[in-house]
């Protein structure tokens, strides 16, 4: 019985030092908020802030930054495909993907690729499910960590202006899609 109560005080001290640990590297994330160049918006994670830029590879290699998409509304959606909603939602996000990018509306798939079982894998469902989206590959985990991702897939809504209007945690369909950015426009 001392074993058990000793086991469980070790686990809820590692569980402690974890959350501790993470949460302090979240703060200091966010410590380093500032003010955009162009506006009074400050840059962080939070409804009406300016979303935080990032450049990741895509499944070519080449770069891809949030910053390329400034005056179009973005959808930045991270995902794995080992996550059974993220699958869910994948023919979702297509679908609004070629309704809404002539509208000026973009997705980013951001792949949590160190979650992966391997780099194939991202490349193999992202042709089985034919998407067209630009899918970018977060290899070190740093934007999903500056973006404070816990629960997959998630989902950032940004505006034209690049100020968060929405986060989504869990699978979002096609018909919140269409009101979220209805709401935006």
């Amino acid at each position: 019985m001392k074993k058990n109560w000793i086991t469980i005080i070790v686990l809820l001290g590692l569980i402690t030092y974890g959350a501790y640990d993470y949460f302090s590297k979240s703060s200091a994330n966010q410590a380093e908020v500032m003010k955009t160049e162009d506006t009074d918006l400050v840059i962080g994670i939070e409804k009406g802030q300016a979303a935080p830029d990032f450049v990741l590879q895509n499944l070519q290699g080449e770069e891809v930054r949030l910053s390329d998409f400034q005056g179009k509304t973005v959808m930045v959606n991270f995902w794995a495909t080992w996550c059974p909603p993220c699958r869910i939602e994948m023919p979702h996000m297509q679908k609004f993907y070629e309704d809404y990018n002539s509208k000026d509306v973009v997705i980013i798939g951001v792949n949590m690729t160190p979650s992966e079982k391997t780099l194939s894998s991202v490349k193999t469902f992202v042709d089985e499910q034919q998407l067209t989206f630009p899918i970018v590959l977060d290899m070190d985990a740093g934007v999903t960590q500056t973006y404070q991702i816990i629960a997959y897939p998630s989902t950032v809504l940004i505006d034209s202006r690049g100020v968060i209007q929405e986060k989504f945690r869990g699978a979002i369909n096609y018909e919140m899609m269409k009101e979220a950015v209805a709401r935006v426009r």
